[in-house]
């Protein structure tokens, strides 16, 4: 996420820089304070940025470093006619009040010549200190240190304030609201763009990027979720109400104006013209877990179901292979999306065959990110992000099925047996143990 927002506000991720997976601090090397605020403006993974004015693995260095900054850089903040106040954070151990201020005293060499203010401050500085992952192992000492002056908070409190639990309209695989913001950022989604989801649902990821301006628009073959009919994925509601719509939903959050519009259509087949272009492509498509993965069929095909919709609405559905899925969705993605624009879904992976070979290509799309989420030992779903980089032409139309790419990953069409094989064993085992 940090990466693709970096990108957006115009600045380069450096390769220099190390993500430590043991730590929650990440040293970045922005080049300005403007670039750094827009970060946290869209950021829901971040919590806070600061300038960092000096670190080190224990006390001595960290005053070491500090004393080292150039105080040419400190002075703006620290003028006699300002405010100021020191925060502690301290991350896998807690302190006493008396530690806290031992430690903000022995931070005296430092220049401040303002009067301190614990209410509204002009400047903030924090001390932040490292104790590590373990909970059950805290040293006495922390890890690493560092000091700094805070710049600006992420944007967490969206993942409340959009909470699935308080929306109009849900369904049974309704996306998390933190997930929604991290997709929209993933795919650089930014004002006037139009973002599309070939399978809508009940449009929360169109929420999401409907908040950061985005004109959005979808598909689903499911007529009932397109006009919110039928039976409500609701506990304690039976049916869906009148006005349990997409639409209603981006009404609730103040983002009517950025709806266009949503579809019953299969997303499998050709219905947009040539030339309809779009800034990002953001879906979860579906697994077979909790909605079964369909598409249109005809009397000739092997007809699974035919479901009555409404009154006056039948349509008969075939299976949908989750391999089919996907390299429709690169290929849709590789011919509607603009330069630049991005294909952002999730893929899911039985954990034992996983390899990065089975993620499905396209030479129209790069590869930008493959990150995972975990959702038991053997199961787990990667978010893919991927980057228009070629104009597509008639010939790329199957070229994502060549190389034998096409075959390895016909092994995830039965992602639902394997899923439901591993809750299988997992009961079994608890009933196993539970006799002893």
């Amino acid at each position: 996420e940090i990466t693709s927002l970096l990108s957006l506000c115009g600045g380069e991720f450096s390769g220099e820089q190390e993500i430590c997976v043991n730590s929650p601090f990440w040293i970045l090397n922005i080049p300005s304070e403007e670039m750094a605020r827009g970060l946290m403006k869209r950021t829901v993974c971040a919590k806070s940025i600061f300038e960092l004015w000096g670190h080190g693995r224990s006390a001595g260095e960290l005053y070491a470093s500090l004393k080292n900054y150039p105080t040419d850089k400190m002075l703006p903040y620290l003028q006699s006619d300002s405010t100021y106040k020191v925060h502690i954070h301290t991350f896998n151990k807690t302190l006493t009040q008396a530690q806290k201020i031992k430690k903000i005293d022995a931070l005296e060499f430092l220049p401040f010549k303002g009067k301190v203010n614990l209410k509204n401050p002009e400047h903030i500085f924090w001390i932040l200190e490292d104790y590590g992952m373990n909970p059950n192992d805290v040293p006495e000492e922390p890890l690493h240190l560092y000091f700094g002056r805070w710049i600006a908070d992420g944007q967490r409190e969206l993942i409340e304030s959009y909470s699935v639990k308080k929306r109009h309209f849900i369904g049974n695989t309704s996306m998390d609201a933190c997930l929604s913001f991290i997709m929209a950022n993933h795919g650089r989604v930014k004002p006037n763009d139009i973002v599309y989801d070939p399978f809508v649902g009940t449009g929360g990821l169109l929420i999401s990027s409907a908040h950061f301006g985005a004109y959005v628009c979808g598909t689903d073959i499911d007529y009932n979720t397109i006009h919110g009919l039928g039976k409500a994925s609701r506990k304690n509601q039976k049916w869906r109400g009148p006005d349990e719509n997409i639409r209603a939903n981006l009404r609730q959050y103040g983002l009517e104006k950025y709806y266009l519009d949503a579809l019953v259509a299969d997303s499998s087949r050709p219905i947009w013209r040539k030339g309809m272009l779009f800034d990002a492509i953001i879906t979860d498509p579906p697994y077979g877990i909790r909605e079964a993965p369909r598409r249109m069929g005809s009397q000739k095909e092997t007809v699974k179901s035919v479901e009555r919709s409404t009154e006056n609405h039948f349509f008969v559905s075939s299976s949908y292979h989750l391999s089919d899925i996907f390299f429709d969705l690169l290929k849709f993605g590789a011919e509607y999306l603009v330069m630049g624009g991005r294909l952002v879904y999730w893929l899911p992976i039985y954990r034992p065959e996983y390899t990065e070979e089975i993620i499905p290509r396209h030479p129209c799309l790069k590869l930008v990110s493959n990150c995972e989420q975990m959702l038991s030992s053997h199961t787990s779903r990667r978010l893919i992000t991927m980057e228009k980089v070629k104009e597509f032409k008639d010939h790329d139309e199957n070229s994502s099925m060549l190389d034998g790419q096409y075959v390895p990953y016909r092994g995830h069409n039965s992602f639902r047996e394997k899923y439901f094989s591993g809750v299988t064993k997992r009961i079994a085992k608890e009933e196993k143990d539970n006799q002893k």
